[in-house]
């Protein structure tokens, strides 16, 4: 027995010797893998980012410990220089990881850090303070509501008071954005005069909610109202909320809001990013972060052209195979269809019900059309929710969220229900194609499941040019395969890819050529036939967000440049099933990295 026991013990011994060693290696050396040493500093981030691991969920039980859902981050300036350091001490460690010593799917990984991390460089060296913290779409006045009342959970008492404690934070971090706003006064960054509008008011709105309108109170109340806890628990919780609204949320907003308006004559009288300090350099680097190409500004306003020319062409024979008599620019009879009362919902008190009861329909109907075009399918449902009225007057048409990690919580595809003309129904298919089926859910559900890449490879890196180049991609290929219902689906689908061929020539027109919002609105809503109001919030997003709208139709360009390399090489051995598998399974890449594998992968076909 004693033999026994002694045998035991020096097992255990010599386990947590192993254990010491990999944890030294891993923390105080060069890990022996870059899989592990990447899993680490993202472990490390993450555990950096309370709302993070709210989204993600797998750190949910162990919230007890962690308190994640309690907190906020609240960065301050010099977090961001120690995030510097620590970025270049994390570029140096890549590089040290000799290629051939990696498998072809860490070479894959590594190339992808190196290149993000260089942007990340980039980017605080020399335009740390080029963007709007707030803008009409996004900003701690926007994002942190929408957070608390889409991903923070509430399905305990525990949670609920996590809630409470996190709201309270608000104007800590508003605090914290006030620092970041009057650096960018000292080197004479603004906004343009229509974002300091939108803000203005979006503030006021959020300071003026009684209780009954405020989206904080709200969501907060359903969700309460569904635990099984006593009556005056529940009133304690709500009275308690209440309290934290008026004393930490809105003096937080209020401080913004008297930067904005004592600022306000200050704004850049210019739209594009060219009249900043550096500007052009500043844009290039944008337009290469987000398309990951070395397009120039000039090179993607031209192909732009190329591209609206060749899509209204299109759009003129159907127009004519329909019956209509082309005696006006396409745009023009786009924008009749819009208005056209048989194309859209009445405007009743249950529409926004009637419209996400149909999109929940095509959904449905899209999940059936694909299966023989794809060999796996996402096992996270998805479904459609109608965008917050309290961000819906300014936010796109419609977007994406992914589902959890741990699967609690499914894919969303928000559509934009504000405007009724927004909703023209033979838009709808092209919305669900690129949002939901086989689009971004698609995509990114099938890239968190997929076991045979790391945490990095799933969550550490994202680029619009391969997310939103595979949605613009989705819309097309359900025309070749026969999702449209009609001739007046494959338009709707032609628009949608209209104004993302347009969004090539207003973003560079506006932040390379010197355009003025009003000059890019006037050419999107001649050549897309876009309601006025979607073509001012389109115009309007590009503003804030320069160069990320390009992504699209530059992605998209090159999975279809790349398919039709592989169909001319392998003719009958080409497999469109496979095709989509390869681009897929190797997660979110960016796009001359996409190359590369589509390259192997014909000659692996070729050689077999």
């Amino acid at each position: 027995m004693k033999k026994l026991l002694k045998y035991v013990g020096y097992l255990l011994l010599s386990g947590l010797t192993v254990i010491s060693l990999y944890l030294v290696n891993l923390f105080l050396m060069k890990p022996y893998s870059i899989d592990h040493y990447l899993a680490k500093e993202l472990t490390i981030g993450l555990l950096d980012s309370p709302e993070f691991m709210t989204y993600i969920g797998i750190f949910d039980p162990f919230n007890a410990i962690l308190k994640h859902n309690q907190k906020l981050s609240i960065d301050n300036l010099e977090d961001g220089e120690d995030d510097y350091r620590d970025t270049l001490k994390h570029l140096a460690m890549l590089k040290k990881y000799n290629p051939d010593d990696l498998s072809e799917i860490q070479k894959v990984t590594q190339k992808i850090a190196i290149f993000d991390t260089e942007n990340s460089i980039d980017r605080f060296e020399n335009f740390r303070f080029h963007s709007y913290p707030f803008n009409q779409i996004s900003g701690n006045h926007l994002n942190g509501v929408e957070f608390m009342t889409d991903t923070h959970p509430i399905r305990n008492y525990r949670e609920a008071t996590d809630y409470i404690k996190r709201v309270k934070l608000f104007d800590d971090s508003m605090s914290s954005d006030l620092i970041w706003l009057e650096e960018q006064k000292k080197l004479g960054i603004f906004a343009p005069q229509f974002v300091f509008d939108h803000v203005i008011r979006q503030l006021k709105e959020l300071i003026l909610y009684t209780d009954d309108e405020n989206p904080l109170m709200q969501v907060f109340i359903r969700k309460v109202n569904e635990l099984n806890i006593s009556t005056q628990k529940k009133d304690a919780l709500f009275n308690e909320l209440s309290a934290v609204i008026k004393s930490d949320v809105k003096p937080g907003y209020e401080s913004i809001l008297q930067f904005m308006e004592m600022n306000y004559d200050n704004a850049n009288k210019h739209h594009g990013v060219w009249s900043l300090p550096n500007g052009d350099a500043f844009y290039a680097s944008r337009l290469r972060s987000y398309t990951t190409t070395d397009y120039t500004a000039e090179e993607i306003h031209q192909i732009g052209l190329s591209e609206v020319e060749r899509i209204g062409n299109r759009m003129k024979e159907i127009f004519i195979l329909l019956g209509y008599e082309v005696n006006k620019p396409v745009g023009e009879m786009m924008n009749d269809l819009n208005e056209n009362p048989d194309f859209l919902y009445a405007d009743t008190p249950d529409r926004k019900e009637i419209v996400i009861a149909d999109y929940n329909q095509m959904v449905k109907e899209a999940e059936e059309d694909v299966r023989p075009y794809f060999e796996r399918f996402p096992i996270s449902p998805v479904e459609v929710r109608a965008v917050p009225e309290y961000s819906e007057k300014t936010a796109a048409g419609g977007y994406y969220q992914a589902p959890s990690l741990d699967g609690s919580r499914p894919g969303v595809f928000y559509a934009n229900l504000y405007d009724i003309k927004q909703t023209p129904t033979f838009g709808m298919r092209t919305l669900t194609f690129h949002e939901a089926v086989p689009g971004h859910h698609f995509q990114i559900a099938l890239n968190q499941e997929n076991e045979n890449l790391t945490l990095y490879r799933k969550m550490g890196y994202r680029t619009s040019a391969f997310t939103e180049g595979w949605a613009l991609y989705s819309e097309q290929l359900a025309v070749e395969v026969g999702m449209t219902k009609n001739l007046y689906d494959e338009l709707g689908v032609l628009q949608s890819e209209m104004f993302r061929a347009n969004r090539l020539v207003v973003d560079t027109g506006m932040h390379y050529k010197k355009w003025t919002r009003e000059e890019a609105m006037e050419y999107m809503k001649k050549t897309t036939g876009m309601s006025d109001t979607e073509v001012r919030v389109e115009i309007e997003r590009y503003i804030v967000w320069p160069g990320q709208a390009t992504s699209y139709k530059m992605g998209m360009l090159k999975i279809l440049e790349l398919r039709q390399k592989a169909k001319n090489t392998l003719g009958e051995k080409f497999d469109i099933r496979e095709f989509h598998t390869i681009v897929l399974d190797q997660g979110i890449v960016p796009l001359f990295i996409l190359e590369d594998i589509i390259d192997e992968w014909i000659e692996g076909f070729q050689y077999n």
